[in-house]
């Protein structure tokens, strides 16, 4: 537990302060434009998938083999992605994963111009799905890295109490990236324009806020800017210095704060825990996210289903925002109110359970539900990977003396979709043997697991120890 401690008054901190905050919007800007574009690039292969079947003439199983070798190399560079972040200038790692992500898809359109799988179905796939295989990878820089950029900067007492809001709003990125493909994508065909415009768009527009993002300062300590860790680094390099010119050694010039390894990272208190959690989390998201319009159109028509489907993705956008702002009501006791979400989400799981195969399901109520199951889970996975990764991080053990965000952040994503793509795996069997009621039974399981694993956290915010219980909780 700890409370980051405001700039002392006097006229040089006031004025960090002021260039600190005169910062801010341009960070967030830059940081949120980037997991947008990347979002963009993502969801544009998947909102031309028919034409890639009846127009490019890929066969069904190149297209799921490109998808999991996405989730593969996403997963992994989620975890890669965040130490680089944490090791090399941030800056320069978001711009590679734009610069990448807008090249991959470029190479995926010179694919389809060329014919290549008229030429030769093998070499088409090899080419198609390595340059898949690198999508994964730059698209995993977004995440980790970008929240590392945005913890740096909103440092400061006032933005420390908000981070939960702040985060909310921040991590809409991804849902106004899926959007804007989808209108996109709809605004290309509605023209008659060849379908491959849809990505090439998105290619050029992540192309271009990679070199905006070059302009951006990864560090206020890179502009001169102390803040309230670089105080606490320095403190402690003082008190070491002077430990070991006592012992007759002298050390050099504090060259700032050095990347955290993975095992200092899962060190750190509740990181392995909220990795392990997430991951039952993310399974229960990914699973409504891609069987929910399988399920409806066991009673709907395939158009009616799709668009009450749709209901849930748009509960998951202000479900950030919502989870942020409640926790920050409560002195940031996110776990806890995490908690209760899960909780309420099991009993729309259990109603699903109880009426899934009974076909007595009203289209009203059923938009009801899934707009609060898009909150509901929507706002717990948004701020996992964000606030509560940025909590995590400023734990004292590390405050000040290593850089860990974005590998506390990519840990947890990285382990989290691991653990989904492994979970998502038993949802056909179930269907198949037991029918539907054995998923949402099953999902029930998986989001009490995560809600478990939990637990230590949610009673530590619940009944801190006296001398705490007046903190900001991390």
């Amino acid at each position: 537990m700890s409370e980051t401690k405001p700039l002392v008054p006097n006229d040089d901190d006031l004025e960090m302060l002021r260039r600190l905050k005169a910062y801010q919007p341009f960070a967030f800007f830059v940081t949120f434009g980037g997991y947008f574009m990347s979002h963009f690039t993502r969801k544009s292969y998947s909102t031309v998938k028919q034409q890639f079947q009846t127009e490019a003439g890929w066969s069904a199983t190149l297209l799921s083999a490109m998808d999991t070798v996405f989730m593969a190399t996403y997963a992994a560079g989620n975890i890669i992605n965040g130490k680089l972040g944490d090791t090399f200038n941030p800056t320069t790692i978001l711009a590679i994963g734009l610069f990448g992500s807008g090249f991959c898809l470029l190479l995926l359109t010179c694919a389809i111009w060329f014919d290549f799988w008229s030429i030769s179905a093998t070499f088409a796939s090899v080419f198609i799905l390595f340059c898949y295989f690198l999508f994964g990878f730059f698209q995993a820089t977004g995440g980790p890295v970008g929240t590392a950029v945005m913890g740096n900067w909103f440092c400061d007492a006032d933005s420390v109490k908000s981070r939960g809001t702040i985060f909310g709003f921040w991590t809409c990125h991804q849902y106004c990236g899926d959007i804007t493909a989808a209108l996109c994508t709809a605004w290309v065909l509605g023209l008659g324009a060849p379908y491959w415009w849809a990505l090439v768009i998105p290619s050029i527009a992540n192309i271009l806020w990679a070199f905006l993002t070059m302009q951006l300062v990864a560090d206020p300590y890179d502009k001169g800017i102390i803040t309230p860790e670089v105080k606490i680094r320095q403190a402690k390099f003082e008190a070491k210095k002077k430990e070991m010119a006592e012992q007759g050694v002298s050390l050099e010039e504090d060259e700032g704060p050095q990347a955290i390894s993975y095992m200092g990272a899962l060190q750190i208190p509740m990181v392995a825990s909220y990795a392990f959690a997430f991951g039952f989390f993310k399974l229960t998201n990914y699973c409504l996210f891609f069987w929910l319009p399988y399920f409806l159109g066991k009673n709907f028509d395939p158009v009616t289903a799709n668009l009450i489907a749709s209901l849930y993705s748009v509960g998951m956008m202000p479900g950030g925002i919502i989870v942020g702002y409640v926790s920050d009501l409560f002195g940031g006791r996110r776990a806890v109110v995490i908690g209760v979400f899960m909780c309420i989400l099991i009993v729309f799981l259990g109603l699903f359970a109880k009426f899934s195969e009974s076909g007595d399901m009203n289209p009203i109520a059923l938009l009801f539900m899934l707009g609060c199951m898009g909150i509901l889970v929507g706002g717990p996975n948004n701020i996992i990977t964000s606030a509560v990764a940025a909590d995590l991080s400023s734990h004292p053990s590390v405050r000040g003396s290593s850089k860990s965000l974005g590998t506390v952040t990519g840990l947890i994503n990285g382990c989290g979709s691991i653990t989904a793509s492994i979970g998502l795996m038993a949802v056909g069997p179930l269907q198949d043997a037991f029918g539907w009621s054995s998923v949402w039974i099953y999902l029930i399981a998986c989001t009490a697991a995560g809600t478990g694993l939990m637990g230590p956290k949610i009673y530590a915010e619940l009944f801190p120890p006296p001398a705490e219980a007046s903190s900001v909780v991390v």
